[in-house]
């Protein structure tokens, strides 16, 4: 089981038990997958593909001999996600490390008469990872136990579009869950990232030239720095010092200035 040691004044987290990761098949998902089940846990995949999901829990298995099952679940639909929040507070085989991590490129304009793209994106990186996240946190709370791993973004500290608001109401819900269960022994994690070489940039077809090359990071870099961070006992994790500068200084320059950078660098990405 996952537990919080107290050691003096600082908080270790060990990961043991079985997890479970939304959108774990390909990018960051896939990476927390890897090195979760290198630490020993079962795992539990979650995404569309079914195909994709077979191949890789049968690879995860033989390669660290763990127990590795799989669910195929559109978070996009209210049954992709009862499935999944059934799968989350089941008793047998519990749940005891959720990353909440499913998501996709959003870079539809905001002044649209069409609001389905944003709509869709909204259910599957904002309403289902909260309803999820709740019901993880809940089920952990009954068992005092658990880690909620939440991805969120550096994005979502600066007015970057809809991906940003979207991504920014994930990171305000998952500091609140954090701060609703201080005192438990489960562990709340608000994961941001910035820009990681995967397939979510790849797949939107948007031109990411304006974007300078030192910022890109790896996907086994920033899991394996978060998950550092998180047994360390953080629960804000902004992987590398350099997008820690980037955080700084979006959260203190003036917001002209911000907004200023925001509209260059979005300028070359059309």
């Amino acid at each position: 089981m996952t537990l919080k040691k107290h050691c003096g004044k600082e908080t270790r987290i060990v990961f043991s038990g079985r997890a479970l990761i939304t959108g774990g098949t390909s990018g960051m998902g896939y990476e927390f997958a890897k090195q979760l089940a290198r630490r020993g846990l079962d795992i539990v995949l979650v995404a569309r593909n079914e195909e994709r999901l077979r191949k890789t829990a049968a690879e995860l298995a033989e390669q660290y001999g763990v127990e590795c099952t799989f669910l195929s679940a559109d978070l996009a639909s209210d049954a992709g996600v009862a499935a999944v929040k059934e799968r989350l507070v089941c008793a047998e085989n519990p749940i005891t490390v959720f990353v909440n991590n499913a998501g996709g490129g959003l870079y539809a304009k905001i002044a649209s008469k069409d609001f389905t793209e944003i709509k869709n994106a909204l259910q599957v990186m904002g309403t289902a990872p909260m309803e999820l996240g709740g019901a993880a946190a809940a089920v952990m709370k009954e068992r005092n136990a658990g880690v909620i791993i939440s991805t969120a973004s550096v994005a979502s500290l600066v007015p970057m579009g809809a991906y940003a608001a979207i991504k920014a109401l994930l990171r305000y819900w998952s500091e609140s869950l954090a701060n609703e269960l201080h005192g438990t022994n489960v562990h709340v994690v608000t994961f941001l990232p910035g820009w990681v070489h995967t397939e979510f940039h790849a797949r939107t077809g948007v031109s990411n030239a304006s974007i300078p090359k030192w910022v890109w990071m790896n996907a086994a870099d920033v899991v394996g720095e978060t998950l550092a961070a998180a047994e360390a006992g953080k629960e804000v994790i902004i992987p590398s010092r350099k997008f820690k500068v980037i955080a700084f200084f979006a959260k203190h320059m003036p917001r002209s200035v911000v907004c200023a950078a925001v509209r260059k660098l979005n300028r070359g990405r059309r």
